[in-house]
């Protein structure tokens, strides 16, 4: 017995070979995505664990600053209004992540962005957010 959900009909559930039901749409979607395949699990993985480095407001808020120009730690540290080992922390794991970069001159180390696609993602996030 098939019911009606909003605009489609979906029939009834069926078994498939894992054991978990599956329900099935009457409608064929050919043309809505159909060329379009899941990411493979360990690139999702690995997408994950970027991302999961930008879920933190300090580490957003050193990009935000790297987006416009390049800072020493002390810099950094003083915009933000916190320690520069906190600083130095979280940009530890933004190197980590191929997000900051640095240069040296003489002893002070300097850091900015890895290259435009973190510009523009940041930029990007920053624009949807906005609307």
């Amino acid at each position: 017995m098939a019911r009606q959900t909003s605009s489609r009909t979906v029939l009834p559930t069926r078994r498939v070979s894992s054991g978990e039901a599956e329900a099935v749409c009457s409608e064929h979607h050919s043309g809505s995505g159909a060329a379009v395949e899941p990411l493979e699990l360990p690139e999702s993985q690995r997408m994950a664990e970027f991302f999961s480095v930008l879920a933190d407001p300090t580490r957003l808020r050193l990009i935000s600053l790297l987006a416009g120009s390049e800072f020493c730690v002390c810099d950094l540290a003083e915009r933000l209004g916190v320690s520069e080992s906190a600083v130095s922390h979280q940009l530890r794991a933004l190197r980590g992540a191929r997000l900051v970069r640095y240069r040296k001159e003489g002893r002070q180390v300097f850091y900015q962005l890895h290259d435009h696609h973190i510009v523009d993602l940041y930029g990007t996030v920053r624009e949807h957010l906005a609307e």
